[in-house]
Formats: C-alpha cells, sequence, structure tokens
C-alpha cells in the first residue's frame, strides 16, 4: 500500500540580494512553518520547500551597486538566509539551488523549449527601455519609473503596490537605476507568452482555489481589462539562457524560470506533483503565483494539479516604510535572533503578522512582545512550578483536576482549542488569531490558579488546592502541545519541565496533566521568549 500524499508546503524563495530581514520572516516563511508544525502533528506527511532566487536582476544590480559579481552576491547572501531560516525553526524539507542544482538549467530549458515548440511562446518586438551610458538593456532591477496602471513607483515587469505586470517600455519616465540615466526606448524581439488563450481555464482555478480577496480583486481586474502578453526573454548576461536561434544573447525570465523550479521542489526525479500546494507568499508576488504559474503548468500539462490554496501576507513595514532589501531598509533576522533568540521573534512576528492588512515593525515593539511572554507566558508558569514544590515537593499531585469553575474553565478551553485548530488550518490560517488565542489559554490557567491558591487556606481545602492544582498543569501540558507550532523551543522546554511528553496534536485531549509522582523541574533559563 503506497503512502499517503505529503501535504506540499511551499514558501516563495527569497532573492539573495540581501540577507533574510524580518519582513520576510513575518510573511511568508514562519506562517509556512506553523502550518508545517501542525500538520505533522496531525500525523500527516508534510513536504515543505523553497530555494534561492538567485538569478534575480535584483543581485546582479547589487553586485554592481556594491562593487561585486552577481555570484558573489547570491553566495553570500543565500548562506545568510539559509542560517536565518535554521535558527529561526524554518524546517525547509527541500531547498533548491539555481546555480548548483545538477540539472536544473536544462530543466527550465526543456521546459521553455516544450512551450515554445507548442506555440505558447511567440516573438513581439516591442519598445524596451535602453541606457545609453551603461550601453544596456533596461528591465525588471535595472529600470524604474511610473506604473502604467496605477501611477506608483515601479520597477520593471510588475508593480509592487498594485501587483499588476508591466512590459518595461510602458513604464512612465523610465530610469536606469545603476547611473541614474533617463532610458530611450527602442525595438527589441522578445519572447512572450499570451495570457489571453488560458482566460478562461484561469477563470475556473480561481474560482475553486483559497485565496483572500486582495487577490482575488486583482485576478478579476486583470481579467477584465483583457489578459495581457507577459514577456518571458530578457536581453541579458544574468541567468538561464534561453537556447533558441536568435534569442541566445537573452535570458529566460526569472519568473518563469521559478514555475518548473518548483516542479524541481516537490520531485527532482519526476518534476509531477501529485497534488496541488499551500502556497505562502507576500501580495507583490501575487500575480506571478496566481496567473503566471498556472497558465505556465496549464500549457505544461494539462493534468497537472494547481495550487489548492494561497497564503498571503500583505507589507510588513518598519517605521512606517516598506521592508526592503534592495533599498536596506531593513531589520536584519540574524541580528534579531541574536539580540532576543528564535521563539521571540517567532512570537512577535507570528502576532504582529501583515495578513489581511500591512502592519508596522519596531523594536520597542519585540522587545515588548519578549517582556510579555516573560511576565505573562513565564510568570505564570514559575508560579505554578513554585506552588507545586511548596505543596508535593515538586511533584504532580495525585489528585485529578477538579475544583469550583474547573468544568467551566475546561469547557471554555475546549472551545478555545477549536478556534485555535481552525486558525492554523488552510481554510482559516490566522497567525495573529493563533496567538491571541494562547495569550488567552495562559490567561486562564493563570486566573485559575490565582483564584484556588485561596484553597490552602481552608481547613479541609488541601485536596481541593492540590486538585486545582492538577488542573493548572493540565492547561500548562495542553500549552506545550497548542503552541509548538508558535514557539516550538519554549513549547519543549515546557515539556521537559513537566517530565513527560504530551499529546502532540492540538486538541482538547492535550488538558491532561502529567501523571502522579512525576517531578516537575524549571530549566536555568526563561522557558519562552529566548
Amino acid at each position: 500500500m503506497s503512502a499517503p500524499t505529503p501535504t506540499w508546503i511551499t514558501a516563495t524563495p527569497p532573492t539573495p540580494n540581501g540577507e533574510l530581514h524580518v519582513g520576510h520572516l513575518a510573511g511568508p516563511y514562519l506562517a509556512a512553518d506553523v502550518l508545517r508544525r501542525f500538520t505533522l502533528a496531525e500525523d500527516e506527511r508534510v513536504l515543505m520547500t523553497s530555494g534561492l532566487d538567485d538569478h534575480q536582476s535584483y543581485v546582479a544590480v547589487r553586485g554592481e551597486l556594491d562593487g561585486h559579481t552577481g555570484e558573489e552576491v547570491a553566495d553570500l547572501n543565500g548562506e545568510r538566509i539559509t542560517r536565518g531560516w535554521q535558527l529561526a525553526g524554518a524546517g525547509f524539507d527541500r531547498l533548491i539551488a539555481p546555480r548548483r542544482d545538477q540539472g536544473y538549467a536544462e530543466f527550465v530549458q526543456a521546459f521553455f523549449q516544450k512551450l515554445y515548440d507548442n506555440g505558447v511562446l511567440v516573438p513581439r518586438t516591442r519598445p524596451l527601455p535602453y541606457c545609453v551610458p551603461c550601453d544596456r538593456w533596461l528591465y525588471e532591477a535595472y529600470v524604474s519609473g511610473g506604473c502604467p496602471h496605477c501611477g506608483s513607483g515601479s520597477n520593471g515587469n510588475a508593480c509592487e503596490p498594485c501587483g499588476r505586470p508591466n512590459d518595461c517600455g510602458d513604464l512612465v519616465d523610465p530610469h536606469c537605476v545603476v547611473c541614474g540615466a533617463a532610458a530611450e526606448l527602442r525595438p527589441q524581439t522578445r519572447l512572450y507568452l499570451p495570457l489571453a488563450p488560458f482566460a478562461d481555464r484561469l477563470a475556473r482555478f480561481w474560482r475553486d482555489t483559497l485565496m483572500p480577496p486582495h487577490l482575488r480583486g486583482l485576478c478579476e481586474r486583470m481579467l477584465g481589462d483583457g489578459m495581457p502578453e507577459i514577456a518571458v526573454s530578457h536581453p541579458s548576461d544574468w541567468g538561464v539562457p534561453v537556447t533558441l536561434p536568435g534569442f541566445e544573447d537573452q535570458r529566460i525570465f526569472v519568473w518563469f524560470e521559478m514555475a518548473p523550479g518548483y516542479l524541481l521542489q516537490c520531485d527532482p526525479d519526476s518534476a509531477r506533483p501529485t497534488s496541488g500546494p499551500v502556497q505562502f507568499f507576500g501580495f507583490d508576488n501575487g500575480y506571478f503565483h496566481a496567473v503566471l504559474f498556472p497558465a505556465l503548468f496549464m500549457a505544461w500539462d494539462p493534468e497537472m494539479p494547481l495550487a489548492r490554496a494561497f497564503v498571503v501576507n500583505e507589507f510588513y513595514r518598519l517605521e512606517g516604510k516598506k521592508f526592503s532589501t534592495s533599498r536596506r531598509h531593513a531589520v536584519w533576522a540574524l541580528e534579531a535572533l541574536k539580540e532576543g533568540g528564535a521563539d521571540a521573534l517567532r512570537f512577535h512576528a507570528l502576532r504582529d503578522r501583515p495578513n489581511g492588512r500591512q502592519t508596522n515593525f519596531s523594536r520597542g515593539d519585540l522587545a515588548r512582545s519578549r517582556e510579555h511572554l516573560d511576565t505573562a507566558w513565564n510568570g505564570w508558569l514559575n508560579r505554578l512550578v513554585e506552588a507545586v514544590r511548596a505543596e508535593t515537593g515538586g511533584v504532580v499531585p495525585g489528585e485529578q483536576p477538579a475544583g469550583d469553575g474547573w468544568e467551566l474553565l475546561k469547557a471554555r478551553l475546549t472551545r478555545l482549542c477549536g478556534e485555535l485548530r481552525e486558525a492554523y488550518s488552510v481554510e482559516g490560517f490566522d497567525t495573529r488569531r493563533a496567538v491571541a488565542l494562547l495569550d488567552e489559554a495562559v490567561s486562564c490557567g493563570a486566573d485559575f490558579g490565582h483564584v484556588h491558591r485561596h484553597e490552602r487556606e481552608r481547613p479541609a481545602g488541601r485536596a481541593a488546592y492540590r486538585a486545582a492544582l492538577s488542573g493548572e498543569l493540565a492547561v500548562a501540558s495542553a500549552l506545550a502541545a497548542w503552541a509548538a507550532p508558535v514557539v516550538p523551543v519554549g513549547a519543549a522546554r515546557l515539556s521537559e519541565a513537566l517530565g513527560w511528553e504530551p499529546a502532540r496534536r492540538v486538541d482538547a485531549a492535550a488538558l491532561t496533566p502529567p501523571p502522579a509522582g512525576t517531578v516537575l523541574t524549571l530549566p536555568d533559563g526563561p522557558l519562552f521568549g529566548s
């Protein structure tokens, strides 16, 4: 009997024109890891994948601006990005390295060739910006101007604020990013993907796929305006070469390249997924994932399963402005992790995740989240362990959870757990809601403990007091399981402090104290937040 198909989770490969920043973590990467950990706890198989977007023109431009080669920029930042993921606890099963993985470029070229041979890709001669001082054609990161759709400042090929694609030559007042000179428009023949033939199939796909309203609106506006033709090759010396006669001086557009790259993430051998992925990305990448990639997959293999859900974050802002690697407006992940540890950063980033709206990061807010974990979470758990030490010498009482309000608390936490499962699920995924529910569980446990400390003052209340302590320990055990997708390091420490391995699943069965007689211990440092 074959093993069940794993849940495939993808997070957009980051561009190594800089290292990972807190905005990246608050966007797709930690969120994808939360779903991964929740799904694994359900005893389901998971495949979480990503890679490095080495061939983005932003890498080459960063090299020119800093006096390095594109390879040097990609290698240095790629290593830092991978280390940032590891330290933050983002557990990828497979990462693609485009410049190192054997057969990668050949598969991308074969994908491109097949679509060209089938008439899906066609040559078009259209205006493209050209920089005379740099003697270079300008596209994507090399060119900036006004978006032809919304008027915002935009680079070539796609506008971050509105999410719409452009053709570079239609930018308003295009300028060279490297030298700042005004660009000339010159005719250039490139290869294009006309999207109109896919319009009906894309509309059906959007209807059946989970996605937020903002992204759905973008798709519907593009459909209503008439599906554009997308340039999929550019004259350049950075990226995967086009092998078609007459286009040897061009490179495959990196966002086209990412589509076959996703197939290699799923299965490097067959390059064909058996189920559609859950894809995590920022809204500025929405058109690529919801429009361009599905059209390319439809053209490559009409029977291929497409994404079943898009989990999309809005922009995360730093002191009011968008986090930006290229503009060096960022708090770097390695720096933030060194300052406060993985759990504190995960807790804050997931609590503040720009889900459905833009949110704003500040170092002061991160410090307050760390203080909250220490005061509210660690404070309650430390008081609980000390109370057990004072009452029973630090071993779990033999009494089962009971006492005034226990059944009410148990029912309340059972309902809370149902909401938490929804917040962790694909259909209702919302890490802000999940963290709020975990906070509520901590408050419930702490309040229950405060109320029942008075049992010790009753002449015949010691047994009732010990039963109430067992109730608190049940809440602590549940927290160890329920919080693991968000703060895995602290959850593991809590399990160790409780002296047993609680239920892994996020369900009401976790609301059980450790076995009677289990010895409680506390680590030298804090349970949560480091």
